[in-house]
């Protein structure tokens, strides 16, 4: 054999062991990227969405949370016992496939999915549901605010609502609570109450938010704070055909123009805190499209009512005279949005249009202060959100035409900000004067939104106000209990009377969040408690 014809052949063998090796190499990334259950399209590259968000995560822990850009997260990690439906708050199966409620509404019984897997191999079932309630009832407001919030306190509190959580099979568990709870299948629903590995959470502790594992259709892979966080297809999802894709980053990109750029640039597949004046630019794009998120939500400028001066009712009176709610919804929401003039949104069952909103009127306002006993007014912090949120898309902008309004009535209000999560908590433990926030619903029910946030029950936890009232509080316990819908409403109804004249808010308003997509995105369904379930998405 001639030197050149050897040369050639070893040449060819190199090659042919080469591709074969990049075969394999080709595959295991694949692999890594969430298996082989979905197709990864024609060029046979992993299938990754990257998703651009306002803000980062507070934690992975869903039930140590509160705030949205922590379930964007976690819906895709943990499934709860019940589910929504696709764009709505109605109850459907989850990891529970069936349940039967007794007729004096004390107890449930679940049936459960078998054979499913935590992300970490170990077995779904019956006893993981009951550790799961056993630790998040043992926790206290500081560690899972949301589980007080909904059931009435933790387990050594006298209002707490579930007696027992008892596992009567492998793959059945009972509820028994100690009075009838009208929304409970719906706070089953929530975000906040995915199930996760008792396995993983024991020996985790109070670091488990920083690697969650749950039975949903994507595993944790990494988290670059402030940055990014990096989840992949779960190959043994026990859902059948999800999910489609192999990988979703989650960026953080808390600047408005700065995402829509990334979006425009094909930097990023799918895009939220669209600012409503850039829809048009959305919908003027051939190679994009514009997702109307469902509206369930309120945008607020709550005042701390244990802080001088909005201890005095008419001090929070004056307040709401004096900013000029329908210009905030005209400069900013473009069309896209309404003045609020109560805690929860029209679209809630028990919403009460019989109210009067409060009148932009600064001397009507003037005349309150100097009645209040501060006729020159008084200086405050106003609190300004660091990020943009579906409820509020510029909280700077916001405030700053607030901070305009109060200076017409003698208010000098400084405008100060944090990061985000040190935003909320301090917040939460009741630092701030008055502060720009805001909420959209969980589950579709008027408790989620005046129970939750504005109950003496909820102080330091959502309650952020510090705002309360015994009356209110009696009604909004007897409006969980009833379970004649006519009823519940009625008293919701008289709720948001209480709450209107004692003014531990000033509702701003009510917003249709826009998010965007490129045209290769296929199957998004925006839900309207703003957690998008990622499973059947698609990239064409």
């Amino acid at each position: 054999m001639g030197k050149k014809k050897f040369l050639s052949l070893a040449f060819l063998m190199l090659l042919l062991v080469s591709t074969a090796l990049f075969g394999c190499s080709s595959n295991e990334t694949s692999d890594d990227a969430g298996g082989d259950s979905g197709d990864s399209g024609d060029s046979g590259e992993p299938k990754t969405l990257i998703f651009g968000r306002g803000g980062d995560s507070v934690s992975l822990d869903p039930i140590a949370v509160t705030d949205g850009e922590s379930y964007k997260v976690t819906k895709n990690i943990f499934d709860t016992l019940v589910n929504f439906g696709e764009q709505d708050t109605e109850v459907n199966p989850g990891l529970a496939t069936e349940w039967v409620a007794a007729e004096d509404g004390l107890t449930y019984t679940f049936t459960l999915e078998e054979g499913v897997k935590f992300h970490d191999g170990t077995d779904f079932n019956a006893e993981a549901v009951v550790a799961n309630f056993e630790r998040w009832a043992g926790g206290d407001a500081d560690t899972f605010p949301y589980y007080g919030s909904m059931f009435g306190g933790f387990a050594a509190d006298e209002g707490h609502v579930i007696e027992s959580v008892t596992a009567t099979g492998d793959y059945e568990v009972e509820f028994k609570l100690k009075r009838p709870q009208a929304p409970f299948l719906k706070n089953l629903a929530m975000s906040s109450f995915g199930i996760a590995s008792p396995t993983a959470f024991e020996a985790a502790g109070d670091k488990f938010g920083d690697a969650p594992v749950g039975t949903g259709p994507f595993k944790f892979v990494e988290w670059k704070r402030n940055d990014s966080i990096t989840i992949e297809k779960n190959a043994d999802y026990w859902v059948e055909g999800e999910p489609k894709l192999d990988q979703v980053i989650f960026r953080s990109i808390p600047d408005n123009s700065a995402r829509l750029n990334a979006l425009l640039s094909g930097e990023i597949d799918l895009a939220d805190g669209i600012t409503p004046s850039d829809g048009k630019t959305i919908e003027e794009n051939a190679d994009l499209q514009l997702f109307e998120r469902p509206s369930m939500n309120v945008g607020y400028l709550g005042l701390t009512t244990t802080r001088e001066p909005f201890d005095d009712p008419k001090v929070r009176q004056a307040m709401n005279h004096a900013i000029d709610k329908q210009a905030i919804v005209d400069a900013f929401f473009e069309g896209r949005g309404e003045v609020a003039k109560n805690p929860m949104p029209p679209v809630i069952n028990g919403y009460n249009d019989d109210i009067e909103g409060y009148e932009y009127d600064p001397e009507k306002a003037k005349q309150l202060l100097a009645e209040a006993g501060l006729p020159d007014g008084f200086e405050m912090e106003l609190y300004a959100m660091p990020v943009p949120r579906p409820y509020m898309p510029d909280g700077q902008k916001v405030a700053e035409a607030i901070q305009k309004n109060l200076a017409d009535v003698g208010v000098t209000a400084k405008i100060v900000s944090f990061e985000w999560a040190t935003y909320l908590e301090k917040a939460a433990n009741g630092e701030a004067d008055a502060f720009l926030l805001g909420w959209t619903g969980d589950n579709g029910d008027a408790d989620n939104f005046l129970y939750v946030l504005l109950d003496q029950d909820n102080i330091g936890s959502n309650n952020y106000t510090y705002y309360k009232n015994q009356e209110l509080h009696d009604l909004l316990i007897k409006a969980q209990t009833e379970v004649d819908e006519t009823v519940r409403n009625d008293l919701y109804k008289q709720a948001q009377e209480i709450i209107h004249a004692d003014a531990p808010w000033v509702p701003l308003a009510h917003s249709t969040p826009l998010l965007a997509g490129g045209k290769n995105v296929v199957n998004f369904k925006a839900h309207p408690t703003g957690s998008d379930k990622l499973a059947s998405v698609d990239l064409e």
